[in-house]
């Protein structure tokens, strides 16, 4: 491997979890006047923190989402998740190529530190990420599209950026990564590699993954 680390995003990457959470999300703003249907979700929230919501709501309504909204949406989400979320398939074979060799890795998530961990405590990544591993937009106050979390996972895991590569599955996330000073691997899963712009490369299976971790430097 030829990267001193690697940042996954969580949901849509680590866990399968954007179908769950994208369709409660779009269920609740709709149960709240604000008719969203589950691709309105994925367009306008995939991939960041929830005061996105709460702003793009507020500018293009002028209203405000009640106060306990994030409390209220955690509690259906992890509902769910305790039913229904797994792995991505075949992410496990990377981390499991990761730490034989020696490659350090980390998860950089829009998503809140409960959420990262109720998801890998279901799924079983509990084991592969301990707290110095975890890092969410709530440490550093901006989600993604924003650099500052993937730079506050380099910095805390004590690599220099341009040595870091990402791997989304966002057009925010892209965002983010390009503008921290990153490479970033698209995972096309959910989003077409046309919406992935930025990305140096595009894979659809974590088979894939791994030879895309190995950069050439002749």
């Amino acid at each position: 491997m030829d990267y001193d680390l690697v940042i996954f995003d969580n949901d849509g990457v680590l866990v399968d979890s954007e179908p769950l959470s994208n369709r409660l999300l779009a269920g609740y703003l709709s149960e709240l006047g604000h008719p969203t249907t589950y691709e309105d979700s994925i367009r306008d929230y995939m991939g960041s923190a929830l005061h996105r919501v709460h702003d793009l709501v507020l500018e293009r309504t002028g209203q405000r989402l009640p106060a306990d909204f994030d409390d209220v949406f955690h509690a259906r989400v992890f509902v769910a998740f305790e039913r229904e979320l797994e792995p991505v398939h075949g992410v496990v074979g990377v981390l499991e190529k990761l730490r034989a060799d020696g490659v350090a890795y980390c998860v950089a998530s829009s998503g809140s530190h409960a959420r990262i961990r109720t998801g890998h405590r279901k799924t079983g990544l509990d084991r592969w990420f301990d707290d110095a591993r975890i890092f969410s937009a709530e440490d550093v106050g901006r989600g993604k599209p924003a650099p500052d979390l993937f730079l506050h996972a380099a910095r805390r895991m004590g690599a220099a950026p341009e040595r870091c590569v990402v791997v989304e599955d966002s057009p925010l996330g892209v965002r983010a990564g390009v503008a921290a000073g990153m490479d970033v691997l698209g995972f096309t899963a959910m989003t077409p590699a046309e919406k992935l712009v930025g990305a140096a490369h595009c894979f659809s299976g974590m088979r894939e993954l791994v030879d895309l971790l190995v950069r050439d430097r002749s």
